[in-house]
């Protein structure tokens, strides 16, 4: 086990605040941002290379034929490689431990981020030997130790995962006591499922910390015990893996990300993290991170026993369209949703979208020319046009189980998984729904997955291969995702599984969730909660926006949203406020990728009887907004909020956005506090300001 020596000393920098940790016996050089928020390629490297080093434990372990890696490794051939990066500021290497009498070789690749204190890698386990490797287990792509600066709380803040609840991305603080651990896993192997999200902050005392973002889109863990009063270690990896490897096989484990912070409270770190997500962990097109879209359905509202987009037609959608354009309420992207596929629609004989998963062919008789005029249609309106797809999931009887059964893995009962792990399957797959994007003229690709796939990999594997059918299957995932970007250069992905069960650090590098959870659809104070838990960590994400009175909307404001007004009916929403709506969501939606401060209670807020307030700070242009809800159940017609980020002497113009009243306060006068007002009951609050000269 990497342990902390005692000795670790703090020093001190001219132009950069640092602080040393030790793992493995070694001091480690964290660099911290400074206040222009730069590092150096040289600091940053020296981390590196103390970790990573001939001779020495790194931050990873596992076990080897019954053995832990601590009592091997530095007696394993070494072997340090440097890549050639495609991506600006980010430096790689592939440090390769090698067991000269097994055949083993462990490749750990290093990425350094020269504009942010962060280090990631990933390992990779391959069997260089013709020969059956010996067991390999308890892979923990990180066995770290942190020391604090100071005798104190460590404070382990993290979120639950997605659970279709008011509580989705609740915001967790627990306090560590020596010699107690905490252990997060999540359900049923999808990586932000009910009870665990892989982001967290590790908050130490001394005013530093450690932000942790895991990479694996499959069953993680992370588990944190306090040794000493000074000392916390972290351990992280797949949750079950036991299996030897065949001659020249090569798997990958889960990706661990480090972002060191420094400063007075813990939201310094969750900032610096946004920034970095964006900036290195973001769809890119044309160099920049890509906006997600504001969207809209096909409109809701069939009559029974229709359901989603079970009776959509060709013609309806396209009259759908000219309807918005004529209105002038136009979405940036048309969304149609589950329901379009060879067997869905009214007459349930066919069966609903749900029984039809598994046919990836386009219903005739409903859809005659298939996407093709839809998609034709929505160019010409000068919008894009996105598409629901399940692959993963496969009903008995559908397309796939009747082509191709040996692309499923089988347990009793009529739902079935598509094995990605497959080379054949995930090849097949991504020229066929790559084909149909080409043909159908179909923009954004949305995928969803409504199933817990860890039953199926379990039952897949045999007794001296646990965890291959996991490994396997995500690594088919990203390959399956990173093949249609490539082929689509400015193709977005919407991530959907039951809502946000699938967000981690390998998919926000490659999509976004437009929508973030399945909870009860359009529900005020939910969505105000899932806003405030996942800005934490991660700036792109999106909701339904089902009305538009000032409460609801402002409650379902993001970096992306879903247009969900009638306009083929008698609706309570005019076309007049649907208008101003749209205007006001991307006049409000660059405030979303600046950096986030609660303004109220940083753990449970799901209550109807509370406040909940936050704001949004871009530093650049020393601009931001504040957003506050007066839910029903509270009592109190005001609420006393101290605001952050400014720049102490710096003057402010205060506009709020319901009364028209401008006040001008300094900096630190806001910060102090200042006194939000809601008379009514649900009501909310939308302030803007920005920095003036006196």
């Amino acid at each position: 086990m990497n342990v902390i020596k005692s000795e670790a000393k703090l020093f001190l920098k001219k132009r950069m605040t640092t602080f040393l940790v030790v793992v493995g016996g070694l001091f480690c050089f964290s660099p911290i941002l400074s206040a222009q928020n730069t590092t150096t390629a040289a600091e940053t490297q020296m981390w590196i290379k103390q970790h990573f080093a001939k001779g020495v434990i790194p931050p990873f372990s596992f076990v080897y034929d019954g053995r832990s890696s601590d009592t091997f490794i530095k007696s394993w051939q070494f072997n340090s490689e440097k890549l050639d990066s495609r991506n600006q500021n980010e430096e790689e290497r592939v440090y390769t431990y090698t067991d000269k009498m097994t055949g083993l070789a462990v490749k750990c690749k290093v990425t350094c981020f020269t504009d942010f204190p962060a280090v990631e890698w990933v390992l990779n386990f391959v069997n260089t030997s013709d020969k059956n490797t010996p067991l390999i287990e308890n892979a923990e792509v990180i066995n770290y130790s942190f020391n604090a600066r100071e005798k104190g709380n460590y404070v382990f803040h993290h979120a639950k995962g997605s659970n279709a609840e008011r509580t989705d991305f609740m915001p967790i603080d627990d306090t560590l006591s020596v010699g107690n651990a905490i252990n997060i896993v999540p359900w049923g192997g999808r990586s932000s499922d009910a009870n665990a999200f892989p982001f967290f902050n590790l908050e130490m005392p001394g005013k530093h910390g450690v932000m942790v973002g895991i990479g694996w889109t499959g069953r993680w863990y992370a588990n944190l015990l306090q040794k000493n009063e000074q000392s916390v270690t972290l351990k992280s990896g797949m949750e079950i893996m036991k299996l030897m490897l065949y001659p020249k096989e090569e798997i990958r484990t889960p990706k661990v990300c480090l972002l060191f912070w420094s400063g007075e409270n813990r939201m310094v770190g969750h900032n610096q993290f946004r920034r970095f997500v964006l900036k290195h962990h973001s769809r890119m097109i044309d160099g920049k991170f890509a906006e997600y879209p504001l969207c809209s359905g096909f409109d809701y509202g069939d009559p029974s026993p229709c359901g989603e987009y079970t009776c959509m037609t060709e013609n309806f959608a396209i009259s759908l369209i000219e309807r918005y354009k004529y209105f002038k309420v136009l979405p940036e992207v048309f969304w149609l949703d589950a329901g379009w596929s060879t067997g869905c629609g009214w007459d349930k004989s066919k069966g609903d979208w749900n029984s039809n998963v598994g046919n990836l062919t386009i219903e005739k008789e409903r859809f005659p020319n298939g996407f093709k005029k839809i998609s034709q249609a929505a160019h010409e309106a000068g919008c894009k046009f996105m598409v629901w797809f399940e692959p993963e999931r496969v009903m008995k009887g559908t397309q796939i189980d009747i082509e191709h059964p040996e692309w499923l893995i089988k347990l009793p009962g009529d739902t079935y998984l598509f094995d990605l792990g497959n080379k054949d399957a995930c090849k097949w797959l991504t020229q066929y729904i790559g084909d149909l994007i080409q043909n159908e003229g179909i923009d954004y690709y949305r995928q969803d997955f409504n199933m817990d796939p860890l039953p199926f990999w379990q039952a897949n594997d045999k007794p001296d291969r646990v965890g291959i059918s996991e490994i396997r299957h995500i690594e088919g995932l990203y390959a399956y995702w990173d093949g249609l970007l490539e082929r689509f250069p400015n193709l977005l992905i919407d991530n959907c599984s039951s809502g946000g069960r699938r967000i981690d650090l390998e998919t926000t590098s490659r999509s976004a969730p437009l929508w973030r959870t399945d909870y009860q659809y359009g529900e005020p104070n939910g969505y105000q909660c899932h806003t405030f838990g996942l800005n934490f960590y991660l700036p792109l994400h999106g909701a339904g926006m089902y009305k538009t009175d000032n409460f609801t909307f402002r409650s379902s404001m993001s970096a992306a949203t879903v247009m969900n007004w009638s306009i083929t009916g008698w609706g309570p929403e005019s076309i007049p406020d649907i208008q101003r709506r749209i205007k006001d969501f991307k006049a409000l939606q660059p405030y979303y990728y600046g950096d986030f401060y609660p303004l109220t209670s940083q753990v449970n807020n799901t209550g109807n009887e509370l406040w909940l307030a936050y704001q949004l700070h871009r530093t650049e242009e020393k601009d931001g907004i504040v957003l506050a809800f007066r839910r029903d159940g509270n009592k109190d017609a005001s609420l006393k909020v101290k605001l952050g980020g400014l720049e102490a002497k710096a003057t402010y113009e205060v506009f709020n956005e319901d009364s028209g009243q401008i006040i001008r306060k300094n900096g630190r006068e806001l910060m102090e506090g200042l006194e939000l007002i809601i008379p009514e009951k649900p009501g909310s609050l939308l302030l803007k300001y920005k920095q003036v000269k006196d």
